[in-house]
């Protein structure tokens, strides 16, 4: 077996050339004051730029539009991120190649980065031994701890805070009983079986979900006299988005992986993180947010479940400061979440509900395809190709897709299996 310590060493070559192709983050945009923006009661058109003019051709999509979003975006909603790191590290901690009786290889990598003190990140790889030639990847984080995916020994447990309803939680902490207690939501052994290989990693590790900057990656890129990230720099989404870009980096070097076959995916607020990661990462092929709702994949405009001023007063750090004014005036929003979908394309992207997620709103979610669908086309591509609402149980397998079943807010072995079936159709 090859050593931890050339895999580190190849990987630092390979990630190096990696991150510099990775713009730096922007410097504050000149766009305008929330109190000078225009309301907008409609959903905003996607190819009709700041300024008013139009957008048809694919070339002002790309050199133009597809930016002024990305910057719109980071601006008034996420925060922007700082750039990726040039010093990035892998250090295998263990692996284990008889997984599930020897079909797949499990891998625990700690990704370190950053300024001095940076917390590192425990990524959790598991990858089909039975492969011809390199294999398709998913990759997403997880809310309760790499040892709650799989019951493993040697998955180290996080050091780091925990949410208290995490199963084995005790007083914030991960202890061993909480090992494998979230295997039925990331479904792995189905997916190695499928041929993919599936990269996993605690949100704690890069942000501790809690309402303040005080730990995880945050207080290590504040400038000189900073305490907290500024009304335009990242929320706790942002910090995710970016942290999964590092896993990234270690996954385009990894030797098993097709570096051109990598999927996100996420749940929830991991399925806003998720679409953010794929939006501003070119480098991932295929884009899954389920159930990502308000801040996510959900209309803001649409008055149906959780409402932009809900989530914010809930969630403070989940995105910029600069949101919370939109909270009585999301008409002013210069986009709706239908932008972000476009900002993915060519690739495609697949959202997915559940018939009594209602706060999650998932016809408003329907929807945010059908708007995003211009864009696909002015590519040259297909969108969505019906404009009903689908039933429950049926796949729509296009390039803009969509999944609705029957059931509640959970990501299970069933949702796994469209994942996988999308991803059969358009990654593989």
């Amino acid at each position: 077996m090859t050593s931890p310590r050339l895999l580190r060493l190849s990987f630092l070559l390979g990630v190096f050339a990696v991150t510099l192709s990775i713009s730096p983050a922007r410097a504050a945009e000149p766009f305008p004051p929330v109190s000078e923006l225009k309301p907008n009661p409609d959903l905003p058109n996607p190819l009709v730029a700041f300024d008013g003019s139009a957008v048809t051709s694919a070339e002002q999509w790309r050199k133009s539009r597809r930016g002024e979003l990305i910057r719109l975006f980071e601006h008034y909603m996420y925060g922007a991120a700082p750039a990726a790191p040039t010093n990035l590290k892998a250090t295998v901690e263990f692996e284990d190649k008889q997984l599930f009786g020897g079909k797949g290889t499990l891998r625990s990598v700690k990704l370190e980065f950053g300024p001095k003190g940076t917390p590192p990140m425990h990524l959790l790889v598991a990858i089909p031994n039975r492969r011809e030639g390199k294999v398709p990847a998913f990759v997403g984080l997880n809310f309760c701890g790499n040892h709650a995916v799989l019951d493993h020994p040697k998955i180290p447990l996080p050091e780091v805070w925990l949410p208290g309803n995490c199963p084995g939680c005790k007083e914030n902490r991960a202890t061993d009983a909480g090992r494998g207690k979230d295997k039925d939501v990331w479904a792995i052994e189905q997916s190695i079986d499928r041929g993919y290989a599936i990269a996993t990693c605690y949100t704690g590790d890069i942000d501790p979900d809690q309402p303040d900057f005080t730990d995880g990656v945050h207080p290590h890129f504040l400038k000189e006299g900073q305490k907290q990230p500024g009304p335009h720099e990242w929320g706790s989404i942002a910090a995710w988005a970016w942290g999964l870009h590092r896993a990234v980096d270690y996954l385009v070097s990894s030797p098993e992986i097709d570096a051109k076959r990598i999927a996100v995916v996420g749940h929830s607020r991991l399925g806003k993180t998720a679409l953010l990661a794929g939006a501003l990462d070119e480098r991932i092929a295929l884009v899954i947010p389920h159930q990502a709702g308000c801040g996510g994949t959900a209309p803001s405009r649409h008055k149906v479940g959780e409402t932009v001023k809900q989530i914010n007063d809930r969630f403070p750090h989940w995105f910029c400061d600069e949101f919370t004014k939109f909270n009585d005036a999301v008409d002013k929003l210069p986009f709706d979440q239908h932008c972000l979908v476009a900002v993915c394309a060519p690739r495609p992207v697949l959202i997915t509900n559940a018939v009594e997620d209602s706060w999650a709103d998932p016809e408003g979610q329907f929807q945010m395809l059908v708007a995003a669908s211009p864009v696909y086309r002015l590519l040259g591509l297909g969108g969505i190709e019906m404009t009903e609402y689908p039933p429950p149980g049926k796949l729509l397998n296009t390039r803009l897709g969509y999944h609705l079943r029957e059931g509640k807010h959970s990501m299970t072995t069933g949702d796994w299996k469209v994942f996988l079936e999308f991803a059969d159709r358009w990654m593989k």
